[in-house]
Formats: structure tokens, C-alpha cells, sequence
């Protein structure tokens, strides 16, 4: 662990609160927004957690995480059509308690946190799994096919996970607008899949191979 990392984490952990909370509760109006409340804890406190153990145990992790910069063009519109995607999601979360709009009930809300925190539990099974994962798509040095656990069911489980994740986000909120904006995502990352496998293909060893064995990509006997 190194002074540089340590404040390179804070300073983005802080930045995505500040930012998340801006868009959540400013269209809302008021702090007094339950759900947004309930989302900003899920979110950001077994992230801060998870970024200490990372800290702690796999510092090389934690800085590959927080390279979130893509060198590849197509794959930069990904990350800015994601991006796109969560701040018109949270502002119409924000909006729709505001004005009421559709707002789901609380039983709606309190099992997509469940899933959500499900998710988070499976997100980091697979960070355990695949020391290797960064932001980006490329291929470390000393790189290695996954092949066991989440890995032997999909070949992309972290996508999988962050789908299970991203579109529990907006019911955790109430807001079933937002959840119509959230769906955006599978065809969003499914772009980025494709691109990824193409070029795992090309540079990692023994990843033709694993396409054979794991048939699926995302979600097991669908895609």
C-alpha cells in the first residue's frame, strides 16, 4: 500500500458520494428521501469496506479498479453511454418522489436491496476469483484463463453480477421510471462483451479454449 494509492481512493470514494448524492436527492428536492438514503448506504459503505480489504490484502486490485480510462474508442462510448445511463436514472429517481410519479411500495424497494446486496456479496466472490479484473479491457502481464467457480457457469460473471446490481438500483429508489432507464444496460454491456472477447481472444492464451467449455456469456442458457 502506498500513500499515493490510499489518497487516490479516498479522493474517488468521495467524489462518487458527493456526486451520487448530488443527483439522487438535488431533483429531489429534499434530504428527507428515505430510499435515497437506504441506496447512498448499500452502495457506498461495503464499497468503502471493500476497498480497505483491497487496500490491505491486494493493493495491485484496488489500482487496476480505480483505472477506470479506456484506450479503446468503441469501448470508451460504453463507459460514457453507462455513464449517460446513471445520471438520467438517479435525477428521474429524484424527480419521480418529488412529484410522485410512480412510485413503487416499500415491500418493492426492500427486496431489491436484498438483491442488491446479494449481488454485492457474488461481485466480490468473483473479484476474489480473478485477481486480475481491472475497469479496463486488457490483458495483464502473467495473465491467466478463469475457468472455476462463477466462472465455469458464465464466462463474464462480474457483468452478470453488476446487471443483478445496476437494475436493483432504481427499484431500491422507488422509481419505476428509472428502472425503464436502467434497462438501457444489458444492451449497453452486451456491446462491451463482445469487444472484450475479441480482443481476450487475440491476446490471452488458452481463451478460445474456454469459450468451448463455457457456452454461455452473461446468463446461463439465455446468452
Amino acid at each position: 500500500m502506498t500513500v499515493k494509492l490510499f489518497i487516490q481512493a479516498i479522493l474517488k470514494f468521495t467524489l462518487g458520494v458527493v456526486l451520487v448524492g448530488i443527483l439522487v436527492f438535488w431533483p429531489a428536492g429534499t434530504f428527507a428521501y428515505f430510499n435515497g438514503w437506504l441506496f447512498m448506504g448499500i452502495l457506498f459503505v461495503p464499497m468503502f469496506l471493500a476497498g480497505l480489504v483491497m487496500m490491505a490484502k491486494n493493493p495491485a486490485l484496488l489500482k487496476s479498479r480505480l483505472d477506470a480510462k479506456e484506450k479503446q474508442r468503441d469501448q470508451d462510448l460504453v463507459v460514457k453511454l453507462s455513464g449517460l445511463m446513471f445520471i438520467i436514472g438517479f435525477v428521474i429517481a429524484g424527480l419521480n418522489y418529488r412529484f410522485g410519479w410512480h412510485v413503487l411500495p416499500q415491500t418493492v424497494s426492500i427486496i431489491a436491496t436484498v438483491v442488491f446486496l446479494f449481488a454485492y456479496l457474488l461481485y466480490a466472490e468473483v473479484l476474489r476469483e480473478n485477481t486480475y479484473l481491472s475497469r479496463t479491457i486488457q490483458v495483464q502481464d502473467g495473465q491467466t484463463v478463469v475457468d472455476s467457480g462463477l466462472y465455469g457457469i458464465v464466462r463474464h460473471p462480474m457483468y452478470a453480477v453488476t446487471l443483478l446490481l445496476f437494475l436493483s438500483m432504481p427499484l431500491v429508489l422507488g422509481s419505476l421510471l428509472s428502472f425503464l432507464v436502467f434497462l438501457a444496460y444489458p444492451f449497453i454491456i452486451s456491446k462491451r462483451i463482445k469487444g472484450e472477447e475479441k480482443l481476450l481472444e487475440a491476446e490471452l492464451k488458452g481463451y478460445r479454449d474456454y469459450k468451448a467449455k463455457v457456452k454461455y456469456r452473461l446468463l446461463p442458457f439465455i446468452w
